[in-house]
């Protein structure tokens, strides 16, 4: 049995443009919406939820948007390098341009799941060397085999 990785090739969006907060998140729902058969607005919908209980930006120019959703079967990533970095209420006030978000499922086996992947991907990350080599990167698999560790 095989297993698709959480970042796969077509999940990973470099020179991604947004202008906003808002935009960007709207962009990754769309995405979403039409890699995985779900609708948009409820992506967006779900990711707006979680951003009111603080914001997903976590510092560094990193945010890490997620959202646990009942249409969802097993837990996705998706990652965008931003072609300009946008203002995102980070804890550190900096702009973001590397974005991960997180797709899990309600309940079941992959909702455990959710709080362990994104602590990994956090933790890669956050790691400035890590960092700098996805931001100087220009391929999407190379981020995904990065992403994936």
């Amino acid at each position: 049995m095989t297993t698709e990785p959480l970042f796969a090739p077509n999940r990973v969006f470099l020179r991604l443009k947004a202008a906003t907060k808002q935009a960007l998140l709207g962009e990754l729902s769309s995405r979403a919406g039409l890699a995985l058969g779900l609708d948009p607005a409820a992506v967006l919908q779900a990711l707006q939820a979680r951003e009111q209980l603080g914001s997903t930006g976590v510092g560094a120019g990193i945010a890490l948007p997620h959202a646990r959703m009942e249409a969802v079967q097993r837990i996705v990533g998706f990652f965008a390098k931003l072609e300009r970095p946008v203002p995102f209420d980070a804890i550190d006030g900096k702009p973001v341009d590397l974005v991960v978000m997180l797709l899990s499922p309600q309940a079941g086996p992959g909702a455990g799941q959710h709080l362990a992947a994104l602590a990994q991907v956090a933790r890669q990350l956050r790691n400035p060397i890590t960092a700098e080599a996805i931001r100087g990167l220009d391929d999407a698999g190379a981020v995904g085999v990065i992403l994936n560790g």
